[in-house]
């Protein structure tokens, strides 16, 4: 079974699912990762006939900690410290910073079909809703500091309340540490050495913490959300999934100081880039509005759900993960197809699954799978008619739905190569001059390519299967391996050791030009 089908089925209650996100810069596409956990989670619940609601918070009352590498340091350094809600917006179309980055990832949850009902922190705090649960925590501050200490061996001064005045003088939140509270108003003072990275500005005083005057730390935050929303199951990130980490001490917080069991959780693994875990600050790998742009809808819904969300997924636009990501999408749309050819009513597996909720909505549409890398190939063959060459290459008659998905396909081939393809990933034939690295071929290769001549000489059907057949029969014959008699092709025809399926590559060529270039090599 299905992990998400699992979640819903050992379900006994109307459920609501939630997630949130700082929007501290550009979201990338690791956040990605925890919209559709539970958007699937979601999902399943409803597929399974459980009464069951999803959210996303925006957590815009957080402070802004660091300005991204790519906006105008001089113009938000004076910000730092300052609830993001309160920073300007990089550009004059949005109110502020954290609706400017939201609104650009919520660009991205319409892409993907995720709907879910979004709420702000600040508008929770300056309607007055969340005053009950600022009063009750600051009422119980000893209880709070007595979970950090025995969850999270973080031991808090005698005095420290658990709250964070936005500074009446100089705007900041980040530097307020409270140490007292009346029933009514708190005192505060607005400390220079509160952070490494920001500087208070000493004021300090007595008022009120309620109607958006200041937020609870995140931790206690986390419980406030929770009862007000009514949230009964969220997933978290394994940094704060660890023992002792933010969510241990969130869920003690909840027992111990509201009585109440926390929502149901369960871990999910990062997305890392070529190791490096994705960070919205620092502008570290690829933004979700970036990955939007270039994969489809549901082959970016499928990268997030072909592998458990305890594992981690290692992803990087590259040409291998790129075109091994269509492959395994289009190879569990195919068996999907033949399932459904031998029985109309198919049962969805657990293999199949991951195909199912990858869909924005409920239903499986089948078209043929033209593979994305002979698309990358072909587009960068000179004088070369895609549309042709796609007609040419497709065993069956294409359909209207066909040719939509294909040109989708097209059009990403085409962006990868202009914005993502590194030189060496680029297909570049050598038409007019022989590779001068030919010249360094072992006698075994120029034999091998003396071999694979006299085969094509004769081949009837120049289609890249057929080729890739001849390209083995040739090396079979001689007895020599893969590692001898590839290269030689690929130095032949690209002047470097790797390139694409070599039948194919061959087959992009014309066959009078391919058997000359052979010739040329062999007798150079």
């Amino acid at each position: 079974m299905f992990w998400a089908d699992k979640i819903a089925e050992s379900s006994q209650q109307e459920e609501l699912v939630n997630d949130s996100k700082t929007p501290s810069g550009r979201v990338h596409v690791g956040s990605v990762r925890g919209v559709i956990i539970h958007d699937v989670m979601y999902r399943a619940l409803k597929r399974a006939g459980k009464p069951v609601k999803f959210t996303y918070g925006v957590d815009d009352y957080d402070a802004l900690d660091t300005v991204p590498h790519y906006l105008d340091q001089e113009k938000f350094a004076p910000y730092l410290g300052f609830p993001l809600c309160n920073v300007p917006s990089p550009d004059d179309k949005s109110s502020d910073y954290a609706k400017y980055f939201m609104e650009e990832f919520l660009e991205v949850f319409d892409y993907l079909g995720v709907k879910a009902e979004i709420y702000y922190l600040r508008d929770l705090y300056r309607s007055g809703k969340m005053n009950p649960y600022i009063d009750t925590f600051l009422k119980n501050a000893q209880g709070i500091k007595d979970v950090y200490l025995s969850v999270s061996k973080s031991d808090r001064p005698k005095n420290w309340y658990p709250f964070q005045v936005v500074c009446e003088k100089c705007g900041k939140i980040a530097t307020t540490v409270t140490t007292d509270y009346n029933g009514s108003e708190v005192f505060y003072t607005c400390k220079e050495d509160a952070t490494d990275w920001v500087k208070g500005c000493g004021h300090s005083g007595w008022v009120s913490p309620f109607d958006g005057n200041g937020k609870l730390p995140w931790k206690v935050e986390w419980v406030a959300k929770w009862n007000l929303i009514g949230v009964t199951m969220e997933m978290a990130g394994k940094d704060h999934s660890q023992k002792g980490g933010s969510r241990d001490v969130a869920n003690a917080i909840s027992r111990k100081v509201l009585g109440k069991q926390p929502p149901f959780h369960s871990p999910y693994e990062f997305i890392l880039v070529n190791g490096t875990k994705m960070s919205s600050s620092k502008g570290v790998g690829s933004s979700a509005k970036d990955m939007a742009d270039l994969l489809p809808p549901e082959i970016l819904r499928f990268l997030m759900l072909k592998t458990q969300p305890k594992t981690v997924i290692n992803f990087a636009p590259n040409y291998d993960n790129i075109t091994r990501l269509f492959r395994d999408y289009d190879n569990l749309l195919n068996t999907y197809v033949k399932i459904k050819e031998e029985n109309e009513n198919v049962e969805l597996d657990k293999t199949l699954l991951p195909l199912f909720y990858a869909q924005l909505d409920e239903e499986i549409k089948p078209f043929y799978t033209f593979d994305i890398s002979t698309l990358i190939s072909l587009l960068q063959v000179p004088h070369l008619d895609i549309v042709e060459e796609v007609k040419k290459r497709s065993q069956v008659e294409l359909t209207e739905y066909d040719w939509l998905k294909i040109n989708e396909r097209i059009a990403i081939a085409r962006k990868w190569l202009a914005d993502y393809a590194d030189e060496e990933e680029k297909l570049v034939i050598y038409f007019d001059s022989i590779p001068e690295i030919v010249s360094e071929l072992t006698e075994d290769q120029i034999t091998y390519l003396g071999k694979l001549k006299e085969t094509l000489t004769t081949l009837e059907k120049w289609e890249g299967e057929e080729l890739q057949t001849a390209l083995f029969t040739a090396m079979k014959q001689l007895d020599f391996k893969p590692n001898v008699a590839f290269p030689a092709v690929y130095y032949s025809f690209l002047g470097k050791e790797k390139g694409p399926k070599a039948g194919y590559l061959l087959s992009y060529l014309d066959k009078d030009f391919v058997l000359k270039r052979l010739e040329e090599v062999i007798n150079k």
